[in-house]
């Protein structure tokens, strides 16, 4: 079992590069298959997420063929198989986008029942609502969702309540259905708009991406396209978060500033500088940091992936701070193990009510889902001591080489996967 080992103490210092965005990297590769011609993406992160998905891919025939470590060549001809119902598949949310492409693409697909993180239910009765005003036939049996057509015929679709997952997938469908399809109250994440930017590069017709009217008119094929997804603004959060709990300065490179407002905001609430320039966020954290309240929203509110992050954070502010969370009913789940590293907090339902305490002590935790163990290791850099964290695997699931960039600034972190391996470090810090 891997882990990580901690030293807490040091402030981060440094420059940082983000990587490729997971979650509209993971919507452009399932999508990159409803072409028979080859596509290559570029600034894929090369996390677990996007490797499970691959070999999803790989399973129905699609070629996939890494050119270097962030670079994929997918060729979608050889897809003999419309069934995904791979282990693979169990172990990740975004399983289920294949859906959308395969229908769009073959008018059929049948995709297991998605998992990923336990942060709570996340129905999918919004993609089946928008499969069916499509003209597909879905239902559930097997642990698998399936959808078949005889053929696709735009349509105008109203989200009952805003999803990501959603909009995604009906915009895939819809790509190829004959006529023009509506999307009221489409999410307007920056991963949905790359989606809509790379289909619109293999020959789609998507408008209105980024507000919540997306327009689509269906076209009968799509072409081959080159393309490179945005960067990451979570794995960019995370690092900004990671500057104001240790008391550091890190410049985070290769982002979209843009796509960062909702968290320099609250940073510079809190008592942080931020300073931005075209590509990269710098963060400064050299005074003492004062409380805020936060809500997380759809975008461009406060993101929910960033909600454990500033948690982390504000519990080693002054004062009282209030963050409520709108989207996951499950994402408290972290308060726990940061009790145990002497954080104060009370959660009531939806809400953690957090008193500032002046430092976090070392100790053994574990990591509960993704950006909860990304978090955890922010509060384990903070701390006073040495601290072990156990459940990486989440952690690796979303964050490309997470301790070597945090060693770049600064940090002592390792990952051991053995007692012995444990010592050594704690040896070698002091």
């Amino acid at each position: 079992m891997e882990q990580y080992i901690i030293r807490g103490g040091n402030p981060l210092v440094g420059e940082v590069e983000i990587g490729g965005a997971k979650n509209a990297a993971l919507a452009i590769l399932a999508a990159s298959i409803m072409t028979d011609e080859t596509v290559v993406i570029e600034n894929l992160p090369d996390v677990r997420d996007i490797n499970v998905l691959i070999q999803a891919m790989q399973s129905v025939g699609a070629m996939v063929e890494r050119m270097d470590r962030h670079t994929v060549k997918v060729n979608g001809s050889t897809i003999r198989d419309l069934t995904i119902e791979d282990d693979y598949i169990k172990k990740i949310r975004a399983s289920y986008y294949l859906l959308g492409a395969l229908l769009g693409k073959y008018k059929k697909g049948e995709v297991a029942l998605p998992g990923g993180c336990n942060i709570g239910s996340r129905p999918i009765d919004q993609h089946i609502k928008g499969f069916k005003a499509l003209g597909a036939d879905v239902r559930i049996a097997h642990g698998l969702i399936i959808t078949e057509a005889e053929k696709l015929k735009g349509s105008h679709i109203y989200l009952d309540v805003v999803s990501v997952g959603a909009t995604i997938n009906i915009m895939m469908a819809a790509t190829m259905a004959e006529g023009q399809t509506i999307i009221e109250n489409a999410a307007k994440e920056p991963h949905v708009v790359d989606l809509a930017n790379f289909l619109n590069s293999m020959g789609a017709n998507i408008k209105g991406a980024g507000t919540d009217v997306i327009r689509i008119k269906g076209v009968q094929k799509l072409h081959r396209t080159e393309y490179s997804v945005i960067p990451d603004q979570i794995e960019a959060g995370t690092f900004m978060f990671a500057a104001a709990a240790t008391k550091g300065d890190i410049t985070v490179k290769n982002v979209i500033p843009k796509h960062l407002e909702s968290i320099s905001a609250k940073l510079m609430e809190i008592g942080c500088e931020i300073e931005e320039s075209d590509d990269a966020v710098r963060v400064v954290s050299s005074k003492p940091l004062t409380h805020t309240h936060v809500k997380t929203l759809p975008y461009p509110g406060f993101p929910t992936d960033m909600q454990p992050q500033i948690a982390v954070t504000l519990a080693l502010s002054e004062g009282t701070s209030i963050v409520t969370e709108s989207i996951f009913e499950n994402r408290f789940k972290y308060v726990d193990e940061l009790t145990r590293m002497g954080a104060s907090i009370k959660v009531e339902g939806n809400t953690a009510i957090i008193d500032g305490v002046r430092k976090y002590t070392g100790a053994h935790i574990s990591a509960p889902d993704l950006r909860a163990g990304a978090a955890l290791v922010i509060a384990g850099l903070a701390a006073e001591g040495f601290t072990t964290i156990d459940d990486i695997l989440y952690i690796q699931r979303g964050y490309e080489d997470f301790e070597i960039k945090l060693r770049g600034l600064g940090a002592n972190i390792e990952k051991v996967s053995s007692e012995k391996e444990a010592q050594k470090f704690k040896l070698k810090v002091g």
